[in-house]
């Protein structure tokens, strides 16, 4: 049975982790947290209850990253079969959503090298700091908790997996860190392309739903969750029923799978506002990965998978992201019949190319002992 250990110099006893987790929102103590239902000790019981699933033995930790945004932040991780000699696997999720999201993927992705999951600073039960309103610098932030995350955990190459909104950071980070990555595998990645500038007049929108939209783009994309306080699980089960489903299979009570996007999302939404910084009307970065990446280091494999039903593979088409394959090796595929959650919505045609994309890193990584 998967369990949350307490070992290890980056971690924190049980009674310490869940100190840690009421420290994280002690100045969140308002009306709004009363409103919304917040509660960081439920967020921990939704994550266990819905990792209980799993058949490997996970640690869960707090790994304190020091001042990347706040004075101490500190960074929620998973880890799995560390004792592998493999390279490691990264998993950084996207917008909304957490570490226990990757249920259906961390048994088959664990099998044979170490994986960790991490909630992004700003989400899930990682700490909340307040970001800067410049995309610029709200990105270098996001990619030094990474990068001193990575270095606390001592970890000296890594396979780093972004999915959404984290591939988007993992594609800054292999940018500004190159040499630490053995393989960079982008998973639907938001941020990559430029909006069209004829976009707005292709699009018609009905008049009335344009005061709607254009206040929408001032507030953080998930603001419905927090707005409908203690009625917010019944907000994500009702609309985003999908996303529920794509968990029947694993998790029994579907309520649990609400109730975690629910908490992820109800909490001080300090890692949305800096989603909400880097954006350009949803859709898009204000500063796309496509403008710099001629500047990616040519040694850096990269594997691109996108859900052939997914509303990026519109926005951010294959043909665009291989101009990376004049530098470097890139490999886009497409899983079939999937959508944008690609990772819950084929999970084994997802698992089955994250570790083919995996073993050839661990081809790369004997080759080089051969030679030394």
């Amino acid at each position: 049975m998967a369990a949350e250990a307490t070992t290890g110099t980056t971690t924190f006893d049980k009674s310490a982790s869940s100190s840690s987790d009421s420290s994280l929102c002690a100045k969140d103590k308002s009306w709004s947290s009363w409103w919304t239902g917040t509660s960081f000790d439920m967020l921990r019981t939704l994550e266990k209850r819905i990792l209980s699933y799993l058949k490997t033995p996970y640690r869960g930790s707090f790994v304190d990253v020091g001042h990347c945004v706040g004075e101490a932040d500190k960074v929620w991780t998973l880890s799995l079969n560390t004792e592998s000699p493999n390279v490691p696997l990264v998993l950084v999720h996207g917008l909304g959503a957490g570490v226990a999201l990757w249920v259906m993927n961390l048994d088959a992705l664990a099998k044979d090298r170490p994986v960790y999951a991490i909630d992004v600073l700003g989400f899930g039960r990682s700490s909340r700091p307040r970001f800067s309103s410049d995309p610029m610098v709200v990105e270098k932030q996001l990619v030094k908790s990474i990068e001193e995350w990575r270095r606390e955990m001592n970890l000296k190459e890594i396979i780093l997996l972004g999915h959404s909104m984290g591939g988007f950071i993992a594609a800054s980070y292999a940018l500004s860190y190159p040499d630490r990555l053995r393989h960079l595998i982008l998973a639907d990645p938001w941020g990559m392309p430029e909006k069209p500038k004829d976009f707005e007049s292709n699009v018609r929108i009905r008049f009335w739903l344009k005061p709607i939209f254009a206040v929408s783009k001032m507030l953080n994309p998930l603001w419905p969750i927090r707005l409908a306080g203690p009625y917010g699980p019944s907000l994500v089960s009702r609309f985003r029923q999908d996303i529920v489903m794509k968990f029947s299979s694993v998790i029994t009570d579907g309520m649990d799978i609400s109730n975690y996007i629910h908490q992820c999302n109800s909490q001080n939404p300090t890692g949305e506002g800096a989603f909400h910084a880097m954006m350009q009307d949803f859709a898009w970065a204000k500063n796309p990965i496509i403008n710099r990446i001629g500047e990616m280091k040519s040694t850096v494999p990269v594997t691109i998978l996108y859900g052939s039903k997914s509303w990026l593979l519109h926005t951010s088409p294959p043909d665009t992201v291989k101009q990376l394959g004049e530098n470097s090796f890139v490999s886009v595929k497409i899983i079939e019949g999937s959508g944008h959650h690609i990772y819950a919505d084929d999970a084994d045609a997802f698992n089955q190319m994250v570790n083919e994309a995996c073993r050839a890193a661990d081809r790369v990584q004997n080759e080089g002992k051969l030679t030394d």
